[in-house]
């Protein structure tokens, strides 16, 4: 006899499984990172921005060689030939696919370009928490414009679009530096090779990873890691090393406290003096804006891993209670060479982008974030099934609902009372919707406040007692059912 376990029909199923980095996103978790957008969306537009949407493939070229840790243009994307033999890869952020764009329209555009995009991103790197190979970016961008206050103004829509997602003041902190700084400092210590100073940049970048000890050894000879893996490092003399851990060192106080500092490690320098002078022009507005000290700050020791920046960085930080970092949320900065790639011309250009997934996550994650609001609506207001004869009333109910624009819908399972009002508890929906026999022949129906019932009911301890107050339950006239579930949804909203 054959074994079925080992019949060819068995054997050859597949296994169900997710590629790694990838993640399945249920209601609930769709429904924040689709809130994220629209309430960063909504800030973006008021700011005077317009919404462009580009392709998720661009040629590997027009995508250039700029992610972190690769050589390549096919390393660290998603890449598949075409049938004409040419290298198209999966976008790996906004920001490349937007000066395609420009350079392809240049002409046509309104200048400076203000535009805002968002959807999905990919990147072919190893996946951890929270870190992910495919994932949600929203970015605005100003094309044009060589303004300080050009990059002002994105810092200022990046700490406004966080309070919109849902973050509590003080929850966050974008910080800002300027490449400029770096370049000076470095030229003063003799490193003007390019690829020296990449390694330099992304040694820096890795300092909230590794520590000062851990950029030190990449600043220099190179790094071992706990696996026994050698990163090779920058070969920096010890006077260098020094000089970069001490500009490093430079944040902290007021944003004038912080220029004043690194005036003194980076001001002799052409290169450091240009770039102190945007970052004063960008404090000035600022604080034109109203935008807090502790909100947008000065911070030495942020580059950004991105080779194309050629100015000013901003990054976006969570924060737990007591300032403690939670991670990146987000981060841009200036990149005035990225349209010469196809132009010839140097062309202006700034913005930051928001990690949807990631800040969804986080929401999610650090439950310690006091004032945090809740992501996602809630589900829709379940019709109760009890007859298929009565199934016009069922019917009838929620398409009035869905009319109203209340979301809704009918049971159409086979499962009995209790399991439908556990079905509706699962939906998180705010209410149920009772048409029994004895409601329908006396025109009357039955609403569940779901959630009144169950904050009633977390205080009564008797069986007999919940059975008989009904918690979160009325009975009312048919025809005040939209306006009584309104109410309900409505009360729901505001928790």
């Amino acid at each position: 006899m054959t074994d079925s376990a080992s019949s060819p029909a068995t054997s050859s199923r597949p296994e169900a499984r997710g590629p790694r980095g990838f993640a399945d996103r249920r209601g609930r978790d769709v429904a924040a990172e689709r809130r994220i957008v629209e309430k960063v969306a909504a800030v973006y537009e008021r700011w005077g921005f317009e919404p462009l949407e580009t392709p998720a493939f661009e040629y590997a070229d027009a995508l250039g060689k700029f992610l972190p840790d690769a050589d390549r243009p096919n390393e660290g994307v998603f890449a598949m030939q075409d049938d004409d033999d040419q290298w198209m890869a999966l976008r790996y952020d906004h920001t490349a696919p937007l000066a395609r764009f420009a350079a392809q329209n240049w002409e046509t555009l309104p200048k400076p370009y203000r535009r805002y995009a968002y959807g999905p991103v990919w990147r072919n790197e190893k996946p951890g928490p929270g870190r992910f190979r495919e994932f949600w970016q929203c970015d605005a961008d100003t094309v044009g414009s060589d303004r300080p206050e050009a990059d002002a103004e994105i810092v200022a829509m990046a700490v406004e679009g966080l309070e919109a997602a849902g973050l509590p003041a003080g929850s966050a902190v974008v910080k800002i530096n300027n490449r400029k700084l770096l370049d000076g400092l470095l030229a003063q210590s003799g490193v003007t090779d390019a690829a020296q100073k990449l390694v330099v940049m992304r040694a820096i970048d890795k300092l909230d990873r590794l520590g000062d000890g851990g950029v030190r050894d990449l600043l220099g000879k190179g790094r071992l890691d706990e696996s026994g893996a050698f990163t090779p490092g920058a070969e920096l003399a010890g006077p260098a090393i020094g000089a970069i851990m001490a500009f490093l060192s430079a944040g902290g106080g007021t944003r004038s406290e912080t220029l004043d500092r690194l005036s003194a490690v980076v001001g002799g320098s052409e290169a450091g003096a240009a770039g102190l002078e945007e970052l004063a022009r960008i404090d000035t507005a600022l604080k034109a804006l109203g935008v807090p000290q502790d909100q947008a700050r000065f911070d030495s020791a942020v580059v950004r891993g991105l080779e194309y920046y050629t100015g000013p960085v901003y990054e976006a930080e969570l924060l737990a209670p007591g300032s403690v970092s939670l991670g990146s949320i987000g981060g841009g900065g200036r990149y005035d060479d990225l349209i010469a790639r196809f132009t010839g011309e140097t062309v202006p250009a700034t913005g930051f982008s928001f990690g949807v997934s990631r800040l969804a996550y986080a929401l999610n994650a650090a439950k310690m974030i006091e004032g945090a609001q809740t992501v996602g609506p809630r589900g829709p207001v379940v019709v109760i099934a009890f007859s298929p004869d009565d199934m016009a009333h069922y019917l009838a109910a929620a398409g009035e609902l869905r009319r109203a624009g209340i979301p809704a819908e009918v049971y159409l399972g086979k499962a009995g009372m209790k399991a439908q009002m556990k079905y509706a508890d699962r939906r998180a929906a705010p209410a149920a919707v009772i048409l029994g026999g004895d409601e329908i022949a006396a025109g009357q129906v039955t609403i569940k406040d779901l959630d009144a019932g169950r904050a009633l009911a977390a205080g009564i301890v008797d069986n007999e007692a919940w059975k008989a107050e009904r918690p979160g339950q009325v009975m009312v006239a048919r025809d005040a059912l939209v306006a009584t579930v309104r109410g309900i949804v409505e009360a729901s909203s505001s928790l």
